[in-house]
C-alpha cells in the first residue's frame, strides 16, 4: 500500500485500466459527496484522474459529463496525468504571499525549470501551487511529499528542491 512518504511516488500508483476504474466507481457510488470521493480515490489509485474516467463518474452517479468535469476542474489537488516522483507543493495564500511567498515560487521555479502546476522533463519533481496550507502563523510554508515546512526562506526552500531532485 502507498504512503505519502515512499521514496518513489509515482511507482506506487497503478496503471490506469478501465476495468479497475470502474470498480473503485461502484465502491464510492453509494456514498454521500460521491463525486469528490469517487476522484480522490481515482486520483489514489492512478495517481491522477484519467480522462475516460469523466465519462464513467458521470454515468454511475446519473450526471452530466459537464457537471463531473466542473468539479474534477474546481478544486486545483485534481490531476490531469501522473505527477512527478516527488510533489511540492507552495503555498500561494495571501498570508504566504505577503511574507515573501512570491519571490520563493519564481525562485523554485527557475531552479527547478517548471512553472507552477508542472512536472520537471525527468519525472522527479511536480511544482504545484497549494492554498493555505494552514501554517499562517509560519509562512511562507510548503508541503513535500505530505510533509509540511513552515518559516521557508531562500534556504530552506533549496534544501526543498534539492531533496526532491534527489
Amino acid at each position: 500500500m502507498r504512503t505519502k512518504n515512499d521514496s518513489d511516488l509515482r511507482a506506487c500508483y497503478e496503471p490506469w485500466d478501465e476495468t479497475r476504474g470502474a470498480e473503485i466507481i461502484a465502491e464510492h457510488a453509494r456514498q454521500e459527496g460521491a463525486t469528490l470521493v469517487i476522484l480522490h480515490a481515482l486520483q489514489e489509485a492512478f495517481g491522477y484522474v484519467p480522462e475516460a474516467a469523466i465519462p464513467m463518474v458521470a454515468q454511475a452517479l446519473n450526471l452530466s459529463r459537464a457537471e463531473v468535469h466542473g468539479v474534477f476542474t474546481f478544486y486545483h489537488d485534481f490531476r490531469h496525468k501522473p505527477a512527478g516522483r516527488h510533489v511540492l507543493k507552495l503555498c500561494r495564500a495571501e498570508a504566504c504571499q505577503a511574507a515573501g511567498g512570491d519571490a520563493l515560487a519564481a525562485r523554485a521555479e527557475a531552479r527547478l525549470g517548471v512553472s507552477l502546476g508542472n512536472t520537471t522533463a525527468d519525472d522527479r519533481v511536480t511544482l504545484e501551487p497549494i492554498y493555505c496550507l494552514g501554517l499562517c502563523a509560519t509562512a511562507p510554508s510548503a508541503m513535500l511529499d505530505g510533509r509540511l515546512v513552515g518559516r521557508l526562506d531562500e534556504k530552506r526552500l533549496d534544501a526543498l528542491v534539492a531533496e526532491a531532485q534527489r
